[in-house]
C-alpha cells in the first residue's frame, strides 16, 4: 500500500471504480511524465451526488462535497492508468461550476477538490488551478473537475 493509499484510508475513502465514458473519450491518458484526466463528474456508487446549479438548487456546501467526489474519481482514473505509486505530484486542477446567475464563489466550490488532493498527496497535492463558472454541465451536474498529474 502506497502512502497515498494510506492517506485515503485514513480519510475513510476508497478509490471507486473508474466511471465509464459517456461519449467518445477515455478517462485518462499519459503523455511523457504527465497524466491528464478527462473531466470527472461527482459520481458516487454510479449516481450523481447532486444535480442543478450552484447558488440555486445546490448549496455551496453540497457543491464543495461534489467537487471532492470529482477529485476522488480523477484520482481513480490516474490509479487505473498508472497506479498511485507512480504519482509524483498534482500539477494542475481545472474545475467547472454550473452557476446560477450571480453566483461568484466558484473558487470555494473547487476547494473541495483541492483540499482532498492536499489531504491525500500532502505537499505533492499542492497545484495550480482554475475555477470557472459555466451555464450548464453534462447531466445537470453542478461540478466537473479534471487534473494533470506528474508521474514517474
Amino acid at each position: 500500500m502506497t502512502q497515498w493509499e494510506k492517506n485515503l484510508a485514513q480519510l475513510g475513502l476508497t478509490l471507486p471504480p473508474v466511471v465509464a465514458p459517456v461519449a467518445a473519450y477515455i478517462p485518462a491518458i499519459r503523455t511523457g511524465s504527465l497524466v491528464y484526466t478527462s473531466g470527472q463528474l461527482p459520481f458516487v456508487d454510479g449516481q450523481l451526488s447532486a444535480t442543478g446549479k450552484v447558488g440555486a438548487e445546490v448549496s455551496l456546501e453540497q457543491a464543495k462535497e461534489a467537487a471532492k467526489f470529482c477529485a476522488l474519481n480523477a484520482i481513480a482514473a490516474v490509479h487505473d492508468l498508472v497506479g498511485l505509486d507512480a504519482v509524483v505530484r498534482i500539477v494542475k486542477v481545472v474545475g467547472f461550476v454550473a452557476s446560477a446567475p450571480g453566483f461568484t464563489d466558484q473558487p470555494q466550490v473547487i476547494n473541495g477538490a483541492s483540499e482532498l488532493l492536499g489531504a491525500v498527496f500532502g505537499d505533492a497535492g499542492v497545484h495550480a488551478r482554475s475555477a470557472v463558472g459555466v451555464a450548464e454541465l453534462p447531466r445537470s451536474t453542478p461540478v466537473e473537475v479534471e487534473l494533470i498529474a506528474e508521474v514517474r
